[in-house]
């Protein structure tokens, strides 16, 4: 972000994305001031953090990370290091594949996999048509590429099972599990269960400092908790940011249910835009693209012009399409989303096509 929309942003006083205009020292409040300090990662909140999630898993451990990236890879490492094959399958759009500069390959030897189409869920049948030995399925709940789409839950039974039955681990990217449950109606440990490992993100829609856990079998979370040391991320005081994932966690998790709600009534008022589109529709998660029948030059003068004018903080830029007269955003229904109601948000959303 350049200083002109750095500016922008610290000029506006009120935003409909997630959790909003998160300043510091409302970070810093999300910290209880009796909280007990870790050292390198072991005892105090770190502890408690980690014993909680694995809890509201029903996994039997769970280590805290300070990076999703170093998390999953170290997860799939521990996977394939009880394995033959170094071969993960994933989705396209797996964020491992496309987000992370290749550290599966570059740190961890590992051989991706990329199954299915980018613009579809993996479907059962896909799986059928990989022969080789397989070390973990890796499967993304929701797919956030695919506007936080979910598979049905017998597909994802299915699935799971064709793993289990070619001796291969499955693993759950759940950064957004917390918004898969509430799609589901099912708690977060029901959903894990079809896992072996499972990691979880704070800061997305928990709205946390960074960090985030794995959480699975006590041999599996004791050796990513080596791999945690090796990799950096064992700091000397890990504690902030455990501690603010602990005093938000079942907060927001209990928000789950009434923010798809408020999803999905956004996207009925959007019947009546009809140059927004939301997708999917309905939504799936507390989450959904939305499409936006305008230029992305248009779209970005008019979030301009909205932000100086009203003080409201939008997306700044869209992503551009195949169609040079469609953008895209992401909307994840957050803590902000919530103090707006459906309708003024879809005025805001048609005043963005200009």
């Amino acid at each position: 972000m350049d200083d002109d929309l750095n500016a922008r942003r610290a000029a506006c006083t009120d935003s409909l994305l997630s959790n909003g205009l998160v300043r510091p020292p409302e970070m810093l409040a999300s910290i209880d001031p009796d909280t007990a300090p870790d050292m390198y990662g072991e005892g105090g909140v770190v502890a408690e953090l980690e014993e909680h999630v694995a809890a509201v898993l029903g996994k039997p451990a769970a280590v805290f990370l300070p990076s999703g990236t170093m998390a999953q890879g170290a997860a799939l490492r521990v996977h394939a290091d009880r394995r033959i094959s170094r071969t993960i399958v994933w989705h396209p759009y797996s964020h491992v594949e496309r987000h992370e500069g290749q550290s599966y390959a570059r740190l961890h030897q590992l051989v991706g996999r990329p199954v299915g189409d980018f613009e579809r869920l993996i479907r059962i049948d896909d799986l059928h048509g990989v022969a080789e030995p397989v070390a973990a399925l890796l499967l993304e709940l929701p797919q956030r590429d695919l506007g936080g789409t979910l598979p049905a839950w017998d597909e994802l039974v299915a699935q799971t099972s064709w793993a289990r039955d070619r001796g291969a681990a499955v693993h759950l990217d759940g950064a957004r599990l917390w918004e898969a449950s509430a799609g589901y109606e099912r708690s977060p440990a029901e959903v894990a269960a079809l896992f072996d490992t499972v990691y979880v993100s704070f800061y997305k829609g928990i709205g946390a400092l960074p960090g985030c856990c794995v959480a699975g079998s006590s041999g599996d979370i004791a050796q990513v908790r080596e791999w945690r040391g090796r990799l950096g991320g064992t700091l000397f005081a890990m504690w902030p940011s455990a501690a603010s994932a602990l005093g938000l966690l079942d907060t927001a998790l209990a928000e789950m249910p009434a923010r798809l709600a408020h999803a999905r009534a956004i996207a009925t008022a959007l019947a009546r835009v009809p140059e927004v589109r939301a997708v999917p529709d309905p939504p799936q998660t507390p989450m959904m693209h939305l499409l936006f029948a305008t230029t992305a030059e248009r779209f970005r003068a008019n979030a301009k012009r909205i932000s100086e004018e009203t003080g409201l903080w939008v997306w700044p830029s869209p992503v551009e399409t195949g169609d040079p007269g469609v953008v895209r955003c992401e909307l994840s229904v957050g803590r902000a989303t919530m103090r707006h109601k459906p309708e003024a948000i879809t005025e805001i959303l048609a005043d963005l096509c200009g």
